[in-house]
């Protein structure tokens, strides 16, 4: 698969930000596909990455990463992710890897505003005409 380039896939907040060095990873024995070499080999792999302690985040994108990615912290301040799909730990790596940075991408892009509309004249008279048609429909059914 070779080394790849996650900043080609997430353009903007992370472009000039390699975490390589503030990620940890780990190998376990995976649950997933594999047969009798699951047993054998760890291909699981497990990232960490300390939030607060980290020197290429300011302090307002701790305070966001922090709150919206609260379900994967855990109590030590670390986000934890893990990738056991593959049937490599390179591979794992990868992908684990990937997902963090999407992750993190994710956390740190602002919410687009919701512009209030309001319904036009055309939808109004659409839904008025509904409404008439089922009441004629109704009065239509008792009379007999």
């Amino acid at each position: 698969m070779g080394k790849m380039n996650y900043f080609c896939l997430m353009p903007g907040i992370m472009d000039q930000r390699d975490f390589i060095a503030e990620l940890h990873f780990s190998a376990s024995r995976s649950s997933g596909p594999g047969g009798q070499h699951v047993n054998k080999v760890s291909t699981k792999m497990e990232l960490r990455f300390h939030v607060a302690s980290s020197a290429l985040l300011t302090d307002a994108e701790k305070e966001l990463i922090a709150e919206k990615l609260a379900a994967r912290i855990n109590a030590a301040g670390e986000l934890v992710l893990v990738s056991q799909s593959e049937r490599s730990q390179l591979q794992n790596k990868e992908k684990v890897t990937e997902k963090f940075y999407l992750l993190v991408t994710r956390a740190l892009t602002p919410r687009k505003k919701r512009k209030p509309t309001k319904p036009s004249k055309a939808s109004k008279e659409e839904r008025l005409e509904a409404k008439r048609q089922q009441s004629e429909k109704k009065v239509r059914r008792k009379q007999i």
